[in-house]
């Protein structure tokens, strides 16, 4: 089991380290190389950089996951590319995408960019806040301490 963090804007990978530090568990993040960086992560973290190109990271997952991987992400087309395989995913809310509602969130962000074809105002997301990362590391842990407490 990997954590993998479409690393292109993620602004949770922080907290996904630190979660994968306490649980043990390698961290794999995909990223443009348009995302370069100098940073060092420790060395249970991977980092894997594609080139620039409109869904490069996201088809780079998509071939790298294996189905017990957990995958954070914001997109949602990436998300309905992976449940089929068995793979969690998470967006950095601390939501869980699943079958049951990836067919909405596609549909919704298909009607948003109609309306943005057409001039009419769509409301952007919020800003991430500090609360948001909090409540995403509470969700995630719990998640993940479920999971593991149950293949024990």
């Amino acid at each position: 089991m990997r954590l993998v963090i479409d690393g292109d804007g993620s602004p949770v990978k922080e907290e996904v380290i630190q979660l994968a530090k306490e649980y043990h568990l390698p961290v794999m993040i995909v990223t443009s190389i348009a995302h370069f960086t100098t940073k060092e992560y420790p060395e249970f973290v991977t980092l894997i950089y594609v080139e620039k190109g409109h869904d490069r990271a996201d088809y780079e997952i998509v071939k790298l996951v294996e189905s017990d991987d957990w995958v954070i992400t914001q997109d949602y087309g990436l998300a309905s590319l992976l449940l089929p395989k068995g793979v969690r995913v998470f967006h950095q809310s601390g939501m869980e995408y699943t079958i049951e509602t990836i067919d909405l969130l596609l549909l919704q962000r298909f009607e948003h960019a109609e309306l943005r074809k057409q001039k009419k105002r769509v409301k952007g997301p919020k800003p991430f806040t500090q609360n948001d990362r909090k409540h995403f590391l509470s969700v995630l842990g719990k998640e993940l301490s479920q999971h593991l407490n149950e293949k024990r």
